[in-house]
């Protein structure tokens, strides 16, 4: 039988010494560090719930918004699509003007010429020739939302083209041609004053009113005079 030596048996190494000390010592740390361990692990637990945000609700923009949207972005397209383009920093209350008229051609509202036997009805009684225009009221509402669209895309108010004198007046023409067209008036009604309805009195105030005289009353004064 040969005999293997401590040297070379693989299954023994030669391992540091450690005292009987040192093993308690080692024993008393790992039992503070499983404690210390399961004390975070309990103490994370609520924290990182609580820290938990729910995110924030979606917020939808409004009809006013989403039509302002659009209709910006269909300005700046007629911007390019112009002989020659044109920046915005160009644009100016004329180019405005053309960008109006150029929407006429998609205009849904009759307007009759003055040589048009329904000039001036509300209701023709028969269709007629007269072309198709977009409507004063729409046309004002346009305005307005490209006006405040052109400041929020940090355009100066003193030279924002959509509040120009010229456009101005072109609103204030087509307000009283379409007017005198339709025989639709733009004015706005008045409103008429509430009238007061009379409170009912109390009974104590009926009581203290005084009583008008009777017939038989007028007739005894008379016949003592």
């Amino acid at each position: 039988m040969d005999l293997v030596s401590p040297q070379n048996n693989p299954n023994e190494y030669p391992s540091r010494i450690v005292s009987s000390s040192t093993i308690a010592t080692m024993a008393t740390n790992n039992n503070s560090i499983i404690s210390s361990s399961s004390n975070s692990s309990a103490t994370a637990t609520p924290n990182s719930s609580s820290t938990t945000m729910t995110p924030p609700p979606s917020t939808t923009p409004s009809r006013y918004e989403n039509q302002k949207r659009r209709d910006w972005n269909t300005f700046c397209q007629y911007l390019r699509n112009h002989r020659p383009p044109l920046s915005l920093s160009m644009c100016s209350g004329v180019h405005v003007l053309e960008f109006l008229r150029y929407l006429d051609q998609f205009g849904k509202t009759k307007v009759h010429n003055q040589t048009c036997p329904f000039y001036g009805l509300p209701n023709p009684p028969a269709p007629c020739p007269c072309p198709l225009r977009q409507a004063w009221g729409s046309l004002d509402a346009l305005i307005g939302r490209l006006r405040a669209a052109y400041e929020e895309h940090g355009g100066r108010p003193e030279g924002n083209p959509f509040g120009a004198r010229a456009v101005r007046i072109y609103l204030r023409e087509v307000r009283d041609f379409q007017a005198k067209a339709r025989g639709v008036s733009y004015e706005k009604k008045r409103k008429r004053p509430k009238l007061k309805v009379p409170v009912p009195s109390s009974p104590q105030q009926q009581s203290s009113a005084p009583t008008p005289p009777t017939l038989a009353d007028a007739t005894a004064a008379t016949s003592t005079i």
